[in-house]
């Protein structure tokens, strides 16, 4: 929209409607699971019945609340432990992937390169299947050639942290990169005419520039991972993570405790976002 222009009528009340129609279809469905963590129901769906917070601290036969309901707290942590391992090592191998692609040249970086982009092209539920029949092949293999069993390959925490590594990588790869391509290298060289070291340089100007990148880098690579369920789906083991969890329960027949989940989800994570915008503007201030 160009402001110096004149605006009709019919225009403004179609900027608005529209404005008005995209918030409504992004956050309704948000704003009634929150609604719905504390109906007085035992189904996750309306109509509403009365409010109660038994769906968080409830410890009756048939209302656990989620902090009561060992189920979903164990699968919570299973997904933030899995969360947090992706997370170390896709921002370590994703920053060294940025500095590898951004300041060296090496024959086939082209290929290369395109091959590090693939896993975002790949729909997650062919990369899930791949991984689990590589991993199966794998293990069969070690097994009757060797006689050793090898935990990582088969289904369970560690299959499931290297399948999320195998893309979230990638991501983090992108933002770090896109701010090393503006970062000034006479800046290196400048400290290096100095008398500074290499490992030096890059500790104390390089990643002290990228540190924004990377942290913001791990976040995405967080929520991605804590978040993702095509993937997952196929390399889980008997420790479920909450969206496993949360679909078998849907698939199953649940209660409002679902609700009292995402809510809680929701809520943590906006809290986060706006902390973090703060802090930002803090810093810039």
């Amino acid at each position: 929209m160009i402001r110096t222009l004149p605006q009709g009528s019919v225009y403004r009340f179609g900027y608005r409607a529209y404005i008005l129609i995209y918030f409504a279809f992004l956050f309704a469905p948000l704003v009634v699971t929150c609604i719905l963590a504390f109906n007085d129901s035992q189904f996750p769906a309306l109509p509403w019945k009365g409010f109660t917070l038994e769906w968080f601290f409830g410890d009756l036969p048939h209302r656990v609340g989620i902090f009561n309901d060992r189920v979903n707290l164990d699968s919570i942590w299973v997904s933030f432990q899995v969360a947090f391992g992706v997370t170390l090592a896709a921002t370590a191998v994703g920053t060294c992937a940025a500095f590898l692609f951004e300041q060296e040249e090496f024959p086939g970086k082209p290929l290369l390169y395109f091959l590090m982009l693939s896993p975002l092209v790949i729909p997650g539920v062919i990369l899930g299947i791949s991984i689990l029949l590589f991993a199966n092949s794998m293990g069969l293999y070690f097994e009757n050639r060797w006689g050793l069993d090898i935990a990582l390959f088969r289904p369970g925490f560690w299959l499931v942290v290297l399948g999320q590594f195998a893309f979230i990588t990638t991501l983090v790869t992108l933002i770090v990169s896109a701010r090393l391509r503006k970062f000034d290298r006479t800046l290196e060289e400048a400290a290096m005419n100095l008398g500074a070291g290499r490992l030096a340089v890059i500790w104390h100007i390089t990643l002290k520039y990228l540190r924004p990148a990377i942290i913001g880098g791990a976040a995405v690579a967080f929520l991605m991972s804590f978040e993702n369920f095509n993937t997952t789906l196929f390399l889980v083991g008997s420790e479920t993570t909450l969206p496993i969890n949360l679909y078998l329960q849907v698939r199953d027949g649940s209660t409002p405790v679902i609700n009292a989940i995402s809510f809680l989800l929701i809520v943590g994570t906006s809290v986060a976002a706006v902390a973090n915008l703060y802090f930002s503007r803090s810093r810039e201030n």
